[in-house]
C-alpha cells in the first residue's frame, strides 16, 4: 500500500501506545480513521489528538459480537477498511505451574484471539478493495520464548504461525500481510498487564515489574509506528521493530537452542542494576 492518503484505516487498542502513534500518523498522512480501544476516553482522546473525523468504538476484542459490529460499522459508515491494524494486546508475568488458568485464558483471549476475531470480521471487506493491508501486532517474543512469560510467548507465537499461514492463502490476491514483531516500547502494556512473579516465580511489589519494563523499553510508539507503516508501504511480510529486535532475531537465527542461555546471563546483570524480571 504506497500510501494512506484517503484510505480508511482501522485500528484496535487506539487508545494508548503504538495503537494511538499509528492513528495519528495514518491520520497526518490523509487516511480516514476507524478506532477501537476497551477505554472508551482513550480511544476518544486519540480520536481528539488527530484532529479529523473519525469513527469511534469501544470494543473488548474479548467479545465476538463488538468486534463484528465494529467491522459492520466501518462498512457502513466508511465503505469498508483498506487497512486493518490487530494491535491490541495485554501483557501477563506468571510462571507455569503458578500461573492461574484464568490469567492464561484472559491473555489468550486478547492476545490471540483478537486478532482471529479482527482479522475474521475485516477480511471481507479487505477484499473488496483493489490494495489493501492487515497487520497483526505479534512481539519480539513470537521468536524466542523467555521465562515467566510462558502465556505471553505462546499468544505471540501463535499470531506468528496463524498471519504467516495467512499470507501464504492470500497469496496473490490484493490483501497484503505483515506481521510485526516488536521489542522493548515504551508503552503501557506492563502496566496495564497482570505482573504477578518474577521470571523466578518469585512475588513483586505493585509497580515493581513496570519500572524495570520502562527502563529496558526504550523505542517511543511514535518511532515504533514509523516503522510499521514504513513496512506496510513496501508490503513487507514481516518487520522487526527496535534494534533489539534486530539483535534478538539474529541471535535466534544463530543460536535456536542455544540463546536461553544468553537469557539467563542478561537476566543476571539486570538484577545487579536493580532490575527485576
Amino acid at each position: 500500500m504506497k500510501t494512506l492518503s484517503g484510505k480508511v484505516v482501522a485500528i484496535t487498542g487506539a487508545g494508548s501506545g503504538i495503537g494511538r502513534a499509528l492513528a495519528l500518523q495514518a491520520a497526518r498522512a490523509g487516511a480516514r480513521l476507524a478506532l477501537a480501544d476497551w477505554k472508551r476516553d482513550a480511544v476518544e482522546e486519540t480520536a481528539r489528538l488527530a484532529g479529523a473525523p473519525c469513527l469511534v468504538r469501544e470494543v473488548d476484542v474479548r467479545d465476538d459480537g463488538a468486534v463484528s459490529a465494529f467491522a459492520a460499522d466501518v462498512a457502513r459508515e466508511l465503505g469498508g477498511a483498506d487497512a486493518v491494524v490487530n494491535n491490541a494486546g495485554v501483557s501477563l508475568a506468571a510462571t507455569v505451574g503458578r500461573m492461574k488458568r484464568e490469567d492464561f485464558q484472559w491473555l489468550f483471549e486478547i492476545n490471540f484471539w483478537g486478532v482471529v476475531r479482527g482479522t475474521e470480521a475485516f477480511l471481507p471487506q479487505l477484499r473488496e478493495k483493489p490494495d489493501a493491508h492487515l497487520v497483526n501486532l505479534s512481539s519480539i517474543f513470537g521468536i524466542i520464548a523467555v521465562p515467566g512469560q510462558a502465556a505471553y510467548n505462546a499468544a505471540k507465537f501463535a499470531v506468528r504461525g496463524y498471519t504467516e499461514a495467512l499470507r501464504q492463502e492470500l497469496h496473490g490476491s490484493s490483501v497484503h500481510v505483515t506481521c510485526v514483531h516488536p521489542g522493548g516500547v515504551r508503552t503501557n502494556i506492563a502496566r496495564n498487564g497482570r505482573m504477578l512473579e518474577t521470571s523466578r516465580g518469585e512475588t513483586v511489589q505493585e509497580g515493581e515489574l513496570e519500572r524495570s519494563f520502562d527502563a529496558v523499553a526504550k523505542l517511543s510508539p511514535e518511532k515504533a509506528a514509523a516503522i510499521i507503516w514504513r513496512a506496510v508501504a513496501r508490503d513487507a511480510p514481516r518487520v522487526l521493530v527496535g534494534w533489539d529486535a534486530f539483535w534478538i532475531d539474529k541471535l535466534q537465527r544463530l543460536l535456536p537452542v542455544g540463546y536461553p542461555a544468553l537469557v539467563r546471563s542478561i537476566r543476571a546483570r539486570s538484577e545487579k542494576r536493580g532490575l527485576r524480571f
